[in-house]
């Protein structure tokens, strides 16, 4: 894709361009956190106390055992810790890298307090896993055919994780997926900074290795197949679809030029392979608080924009992005401002020149109240990263129940349709997490093979 093809794609100016030299470009996307060399990581490992009742087990969504897997890495029994974590969490090599362990099994580390620092527990889980993805050490053998077959649509982190844990029963997995690669958010939807060294289709691959699993590409619900199609030609579906479709401002002139989707400026850059060939402008504004505000405004700076602004309508409490994720946007230039709704959009000569935003106020019970007072920011860019929504065409009409605009289902991941399973960010009640996707993926798995086993 050319810059021009890029601009047009993502409704930006022609003028937009980068304002770094490939080279420094090069140099800006680094590490996020730098890996352990095995000497950091049997070091780091003797921090642990191997605590009996291990508060980082029940914190982490797929309940890893972290003191045994750090215990194997302190005795230089690496593969053995991959695959102690890799038994419960499949993707745990793109999980170490992009989980928020800082608020899940790090915060409830017994160290983590005011004069120690947590165990680096998703440092030594990237240790520990990229060393069998890379080496591609496989430690699954899956069951006899069992003559069962399951379609899952979408090749996402839920779908992924669920295929797996089906081909280790011995069932045959089919997944419908309609773009070109698998991996979903973790391909498509997280930073560049994030993910470098292709190890996300490196995992694809891991996965895909234990057989059983088929994977047809191209292939989108209620365009190419059907629901009821899978449900006639299958024992069994699971969807893992994620989230097509990103919230809109609901501000005028919401389509001019320079108003652009996070998410899919994100996966754009995500595909290239030089990034300097991205357009950026000098002042950015992002709208939003989740991580995905984060990894645009991350972004935009590592590519050279001069001034990056994200905008939350709310305090800093009830920022999704978690703070070591704002902390990391400050120390990279981006600047955050709280408790202003957008307002309108300003344009210039058909070009998004900034926008007027109005001051809010949150109080103890979470309730946003509007002020009487206005502020103003210039923009060349504005992104939208407020959320996104389920976008399938196939479910109206079907007999599967929704909540607020997601599929509903029980804690195996049922929904209530006969054989149809669901898990991944479609779902109500999820908190867009990876490694939640990849816990329901594996749930649901265990529920379908119980199904069989009935």
């Amino acid at each position: 894709m050319t810059q021009s093809s890029a601009n047009a794609f993502l409704n930006l100016a022609e003028t937009t361009t980068g304002k770094l030299d490939a080279k420094k470009i090069r140099d800006n996307f680094t590490e996020m956190a730098e890996p352990l060399n095995q000497n950091q990581a049997i070091i780091e490992a003797d921090r642990c106390y191997f605590c009996y009742d291990a508060p980082c087990m029940t914190a982490c969504p797929t309940g890893i055992n972290i003191p045994e897997f750090i215990r194997r890495i302190g005795s230089g029994n690496t593969n053995g810790a991959a695959e102690k974590i890799l038994e419960e969490n499949i993707m745990g090599a793109m999980c170490s890298r992009v989980c928020p362990t800082e608020e899940l099994c790090e915060q409830v580390c017994v160290r983590n307090d005011h004069e120690e620092m947590p165990v680096k527990i998703g440092l030594l889980q990237r240790f520990a896993t990229e060393k069998t993805i890379n080496e591609n050490i496989q430690y699954f053998v899956p069951e006899k055919n069992s003559g069962k077959q399951v379609a899952i649509v979408g090749a996402g982190p839920a779908g992924l994780s669920c295929a797996h844990g089906l081909a280790r029963q011995g069932h045959r997995v089919t997944i419908f997926e309609k773009r070109a690669k698998a991996g979903g958010l973790n391909e498509y939807g997280i930073a560049t900074y994030k993910a470098l060294g292709d190890i996300a289709q490196k995992e694809v691959d891991y996965i895909l290795e234990i057989g059983n699993i088929e994977i047809k590409y191209g292939q989108s619900m209620g365009d190419d197949f059907t629901l009821a199609s899978l449900e006639s030609d299958y024992d069994a579906v699971f969807m893992g679809v994620g989230l097509g479709d990103v919230n809109p401002l609901r501000l005028e002139n919401e389509s001019v030029k320079g108003v652009s989707d996070a998410v899919r400026y994100i996966e754009t850059l995500r595909q290239l392979d030089d990034a300097s060939e991205m357009p950026v402008a000098d002042s950015v504004i992002v709208i939003g608080g989740g991580m995905t505000a984060v990894d645009i405004a991350v972004q935009s700076k590592k590519l050279g924009a001069a001034d990056v602004t994200i905008v939350y309508r709310r305090d800093q409490s009830q920022m999704g992005a978690s703070l070591h994720e704002q902390e990391y946007a400050q120390i990279n230039g981006v600047k955050i401002l709280y408790s202003l709704s957008p307002e309108s959009l300003l344009v210039e000569d058909g070009n998004v020149s900034g926008m007027r935003f109005r001051e809010t106020q949150t109080n103890s019970d979470g309730v946003l109240t509007q002020l009487d007072t206005y502020k103003e920011l210039p923009a060349s860019i504005v992104f939208k990263a407020i959320g996104q929504k389920l976008l399938i065409n196939d479910l109206d009409g079907s007999e599967i129940a929704m909540k607020k605009g997601r599929i509903l289902v029980d804690e195996k991941g049922k929904t209530s349709a006969a054989t149809i399973w669901a898990g991944g960010d479609c779902v109500a009640g999820g908190n867009d997490l990876t490694v939640s996707a990849v816990q329901d993926g594996k749930v649901a798995a265990q529920s379908i093979n119980a199904y069989f086993q009935s």
